[in-house]
């Protein structure tokens, strides 16, 4: 009768949970590692960071590319202007040979001293200008040109109807440029009033 009983009681009561508590004393259970990326995965991983390192040293590349030129530029420009300064100086000296010669003509010397002296002043002014030429300086001496602002500078106008409006009628002291850079504008007088000019010219290089 005892034993059954116990097999009675034990239908009664409803089994126990099993522990599976495994995690730990409070239940939580634990974290399990975090998956492999799969080798596509992978390999796009790294191709997008080949190419962000590619693209970082295409810049650097560019960058010293740029810096180079810029050196070799201020450089290049260093030693084609270092006479601009020196230049100056000697426009003036050019300037009263030109007057020199202006004031008194060859064909007005009344001795052959005096024209030698003119002749002699004469190829001072060559030579001078010949070494402005070896070193990229060239006069402007625009006389019947059209007036250009970059390279001249207006003095005054004059009413010349048998002239084309803004033609450069008289020169008063004439320009200079160092290679392309303007030493010194031609001062010049234009005319006014005149018909309208065909088209532009340039004195640059005469």
């Amino acid at each position: 009768m005892q034993d059954i009983r116990n097999e009675q009681e034990k239908v009664a009561k409803p089994d126990e949970p099993a522990n599976n508590n495994i995690g730990g004393p409070e239940g939580a259970p634990i974290e399990s590692d975090a998956e492999e990326p799969s080798p596509e995965t992978r390999v796009v991983e790294l191709e997008a960071e080949l190419a962000e390192q590619k693209d970082r040293l295409l810049r650097a590349l560019a960058e010293t590319e740029n810096v180079r030129r810029r050196a070799q530029r201020e450089r290049e420009d260093a030693s084609r202007y270092a006479v601009a300064g020196f230049a100056k100086d000697l426009l003036s000296a050019a300037d009263n040979l030109h007057r020199a010669l202006e004031s008194l003509p060859e064909s007005e010397a009344k001795d052959d001293r005096t024209r030698s002296l003119l002749a002699g002043v004469a190829a001072t002014e060559r030579e001078l200008l010949s070494i402005f030429e070896r070193h990229g300086i060239r006069r402007i001496d625009p006389k019947g040109e059209r007036f250009d602002h970059n390279f001249h500078q207006a003095i005054f106008e004059a009413e010349r109807p048998d002239h084309p409006s803004g033609t450069i009628v008289e020169v008063l002291q004439p320009g200079y440029v160092l290679h392309d850079r303007l030493l010194r504008p031609a001062m010049v007088g234009v005319a006014k009033g005149g018909p309208k000019p065909s088209e532009p010219a340039s004195s640059v290089g005469k």
